[in-house]
C-alpha cells in the first residue's frame, strides 16, 4: 500500500525538505481527523487524501496544494473549522480546502440545486486561487478510480457528472492526463459493456499491428538521424470514449478507426518542429487539407503542435503531431505546467501564457455568474462554455480570438467586450457588410459596427452560440425590461394620481413607505416594476397611497379631475407590446390592456379579443399615438387574385415602390384560376397602408382586399 514515506520520497525529487515536513504534517493532521472512518471499499478514509497528493506529486504541483489535498476532506466531514486549519497550516492551505469542500450546512432541494450552488462557490475560490480546481480535478479523478464500491445509480450520477463538467474543465486547462483518464473511467461507469468490448478490440488490434507501427516508427526515427534532426518518435493511443464517439458520430466500423497510424514526434525547439514536418512530407505524401498549425495559433487552452495526415504504405493514413519538450508538458499538464517551471524555478513563457490564459477564462466564468439568474441557469451556461473552441478570427488589428465551432458575429462582439455586445448594430466580415446572425469561419476578419443607444435583441438568443453571449444577452433584456417597467410604472401610476390632482413627486415619503412595507417589497423601484409588469393595478396603489396619506378614503372618482390618455409612439420597448391578433397601426383607435408580466399591449379599439377583457376595467387604458412616429408596424392582408406567372414579383415591386417591406407572403390556390394571397406588410401608418391598398387595387387580377385582424 502506497504510504506517506512513499509521497515524501518523490517529492524529493522537487521539494526541499522543509516543504516536505510541512507536507507529512498535514497527513497526521489529516489521519487524526478521519480517524474512525473508512470508505465504502473498507480502506481508511486517510488513504483518499494520500492518493490525490500523489497525483499531485505526478504533475509536481507546489507543497501548499498538495497540504490541501491531504486536508481537503477535513472541513467536509470532521468538526475541524476552516479558522482552525488557517490557524495550523495558514490561510493560503485553508482556502484552498475550503474552496473544494461542499456546501454541507445547507439543505437543498434537489441534487442538481447541490451540485449548482457547490460548483458556483467553487468557481468563486478559483477567482482567488486557481489551484483549487487542480486539488477538485485530483480529488475527482481518485473518486473515479474507486467508483466500484458504489451502487450503480450514484456511479453513473457521478460518472456523467465528470463528463459533463470536469473532464471539459480539464481539457479546458490543458491538462489532458487528467482529461483522458477522467472520460475513460467515466464511460465505463456509463456503459460498462460497451467499454470492455471496445477495450479488448483495442487490445486485439494493438497485436496485429505491431510490426507495421515499428516499421513505420523506425523509418521515421531512421529518417530523423539521417537529416540529423533532433528528436525521438513514440507511438500514440487512442483511448476509449475517443474510438466510441468516432464510431457513433462518424458512423464508422472500429477497423476503420485503427487502421490509423498516430505518432508523436518530440523535438527541441519550435524550428526543428517545421524542419521535421518538411522531412515527413517529403518521407510520405501529406492528405490535402488535413494539416493543422497550433503553434502559430494555440489552442484556447495553450495547447501547441503542428498536426499533419500523411499517406503511408498502400495508402494507409499516419497521423503524425509535431512539439517540443515544453509543449509536450503543457499538452499533459495545461495549467499545471506553471508550477512545474515554477518549482524549477524557470518562468516558461507557454505555462505563463497558459496562466494567463486559464484566468482570463475564470474572469468570464465570474461574469457569466453575475449574469445568471440562479445556479442552475450559471451551470447550464458553464457546460455550453466547456465545449472546445475549434475557429480563429482576427480583429482589424489582427488580434487572435478563439471562437467555438458554430459561433456567430454577436458570439464575437461578446468576446471582445460585454458593452461592445450589446451596442452591436453591424458588421464587417473581410471587410463586407454581413448579417449579425452569420456563422464564422476561421481566418476571417471582423470590424462590429456599434451604436451610443443600440441594446440586444430578443431575436440573437436564437443563434447565439457561446454562454458568455447569451448570458450578457439575457442579463441586458432583464436590465432593458427592469427599467422599461419602472418608466412605465411612474407614467401609470402618476396618471391614476392627476385624477386626484396629485403626482407621485407631490406625496410626502412617509405614505409610500407604509405601503411598501404593507405589500413587502423592497423600494419604490420594486413597486413600479410591478405596476408596470401588470403585477398590480395603478388606479388601485393610488386610492390606498391617498387612505395613508389622509388616514381615511381617498376622494371618489366623482371628485376626481379627467386626465388625458397615454401617448404611444412604438418606441417605448419590452414593456409595451402590440397584439398579433389585430396589428394596430397609427391613426387607428387603440385601447391598452395591463397584462401580467408583459406590461401593456395594445389593441385596435374594435378588436373582439377586448370583450373578454372588458370586465376587468381598471386593467384598460385609453391610448393616443404620438404625432412623431418613426417606428415601422407589421400589418396583414388577405387578396383574392387570379393566378398568373411573375405574381409574387409583381406584388413584391408594387409594395417596394410604396415605401414598405413584405416581412412574409403566403399563397393558396383555391383552383386552377384564382388564389389567396397572404401578406404580412411593415408599414409606418394607417394612412401608409390605404395608400398601398390603394395601388394594390389598381391591378387589374386583383379582387378583393381584406385586412386582418379580428
Amino acid at each position: 500500500m502506497f504510504t506517506i514515506d512513499d509521497l515524501a520520497d518523490r517529492l524529493g525529487g522537487y521539494l526541499p525538505q522543509d516543504e516536505i515536513r510541512q507536507v507529512k504534517r498535514a497527513f497526521y493532521y489529516a489521519e487524526q481527523a478521519h480517524d474512525g472512518q473508512r470508505r465504502r471499499s473498507g480502506e481508511p478514509y486517510v488513504t483518499h487524501p494520500l492518493a490525490v497528493a500523489n497525483i499531485l506529486a505526478n504533475m509536481h504541483m507546489d507543497h501548499q496544494s498538495l497540504m490541501a489535498a491531504m486536508l481537503h476532506d477535513v472541513i467536509e466531514d470532521t468538526g475541524v473549522s476552516k479558522e482552525a486549519l488557517a490557524e495550523q497550516f495558514g490561510k493560503p492551505v485553508a482556502e484552498l480546502v475550503d474552496g473544494v469542500s461542499k456546501l454541507t450546512q445547507i439543505a437543498f432541494e434537489d441534487k442538481a440545486v447541490a451540485q449548482a450552488e457547490n460548483f458556483q462557490k467553487m468557481v468563486l475560490a478559483m477567482s482567488r486561487d486557481i489551484r483549487v480546481i487542480i486539488v477538485k480535478l485530483a480529488d475527482r479523478l481518485h473518486n473515479m478510480r474507486t467508483l466500484g464500491a458504489l451502487r450503480p445509480e450514484k456511479k453513473r450520477r457521478i460518472a456523467r457528472e465528470t463528463l459533463e463538467i470536469y473532464a471539459r474543465i480539464a481539457s479546458r486547462l490543458g491538462i489532458n492526463t487528467i482529461r483522458i483518464e477522467l472520460e475513460d473511467l467515466s464511460f465505463q461507469a456509463l456503459h460498462p459493456m460497451r467499454a470492455e468490448r471496445i477495450k479488448r478490440a483495442v487490445s486485439s488490434a494493438r497485436g496485429h499491428r505491431r510490426s507495421a507501427i515499428r516499421q513505420i516508427q523506425d523509418n521515421l526515427q531512421r529518417t530523423l538521424d539521417d537529416e540529423a534532426l533532433p528528436g525521438t518518435v513514440v507511438g500514440r493511443q487512442k483511448h476509449l470514449l475517443s474510438i466510441y464517439k468516432k464510431m457513433r458520430d462518424q458512423r464508422k466500423s472500429f477497423n476503420e478507426i485503427m487502421d490509423v497510424f498516430a505518432f508523436r514526434i518530440i523535438t527541441e525547439d519550435v524550428d526543428s518542429c517545421y524542419r521535421i514536418l518538411g522531412m515527413v512530407h517529403n518521407l510520405y505524401k501529406p492528405v490535402p487539407g488535413r494539416f493543422k498549425d497550433y503553434i502559430a495559433i494555440p489552442k484556447a487552452n495553450g495547447y501547441q503542435s503542428l498536426h499533419t495526415t500523411l499517406f503511408g504504405a498502400g495508402g494507409m493514413p499516419i497521423e503524425v503531431q509535431i512539439r517540443t519538450r515544453e509543449m509536450e508538458a503543457m499538452a499533459n499538464n495545461g495549467i499545471a505546467a506553471h508550477w512545474l517551471y515554477k518549482a524549477g524555478q524557470t518562468q516558461h513563457p507557454i505555462a505563463e501564457g497558459s496562466h494567463a490564459r486559464a484566468r482570463s477564462w475564470i474572469k468570464g466564468l465570474l461574469e457569466m455568474q453575475r449574469h445568471a439568474g440562479d445556479s442552475l441557469e450559471f451551470i447550464e451556461h458553464v457546460k455550453n462554455d466547456l465545449f472546445p473552441d475549434d475557429i480563429y478570427v482576427f480583429t482589424p488589428k489582427g488580434d487572435i480570438m478563439e471562437l467555438p465551432q458554430g459561433a456567430t458575429v454577436i458570439d464575437f462582439a461578446y468576446s471582445v467586450h460585454t458593452d461592445i455586445g450589446n451596442s452591436t448594430i453591424a458588421c464587417r466580415i473581410d471587410r463586407h457588410l454581413a448579417p449579425l446572425s452569420t456563422r464564422l469561419e476561421s481566418g476571417q476578419t471582423l470590424e462590429i459596427i456599434t451604436a451610443p443607444g443600440a441594446r440586444p435583441n430578443l431575436t440573437w438568443l436564437n443563434f447565439v452560440a457561446t454562454a458568455k453571449a447569451r448570458s450578457a444577452i439575457r442579463h441586458a433584456l432583464k436590465h432593458q425590461q427592469h427599467t422599461e417597467a419602472v418608466q412605465l410604472g411612474r407614467r401609470l401610476l402618476n396618471k391614476s394620481l392627476a385624477e386626484f390632482e396629485t403626482s407621485l413627486e407631490e406625496l410626502p415619503g412617509e405614505p409610500l413607505a407604509s405601503l411598501l412595507k404593507e405589500l413587502g417589497l423592497k423600494n419604490e423601484e420594486a413597486l413600479l416594476e410591478s405596476i408596470g409588469l401588470g403585477g398590480r393595478v395603478a388606479h388601485v396603489v393610488a386610492r390606498r397611497l391617498l387612505d395613508l396619506q389622509h388616514g381615511e378614503a381617498a376622494p371618489g372618482k366623482g371628485e376626481a379631475r379627467a386626465h388625458g390618455p397615454i401617448v404611444i409612439s412604438g418606441a417605448e420597448g419590452m414593456v409595451i407590446k402590440f397584439a398579433r391578433c389585430c396589428h394596430p397601426l397609427p391613426g387607428d383607435p387603440v385601447i391598452g390592456h395591463l397584462s401580467v408580466g408583459k406590461g401593456i399591449v395594445v389593441h385596435r379599439a374594435e378588436c373582439r379579443n377586448l370583450a373578454e377583457l372588458k370586465g376587468d376595467p381598471d386593467k384598460l387604458f385609453a391610448l393616443e399615438w404620438s404625432e412623431e412616429i418613426d417606428e415601422d408596424f407589421p400589418v396583414a392582408l388577405r387578396l383574392e387574385v387570379e393566378s398568373r406567372r411573375g405574381l409574387v414579383a409583381e406584388l413584391a415591386g408594387l409594395v417596394t415602390d410604396a415605401d414598405a417591406n413584405i416581412e412574409r407572403i403566403g399563397i393558396e390556390e383555391r383552383d386552377a384560376r384564382l388564389a389567396t394571397v397572404n401578406l404580412t406588410l411593415s408599414v409606418r401608418s394607417r394612412v401608409h397602408l390605404a395608400r398601398i391598398i390603394k395601388r394594390l387595387r389598381n391591378l387589374s387580377h386583383v379582387g378583393r382586399i381584406t385586412r386582418l385582424g379580428n
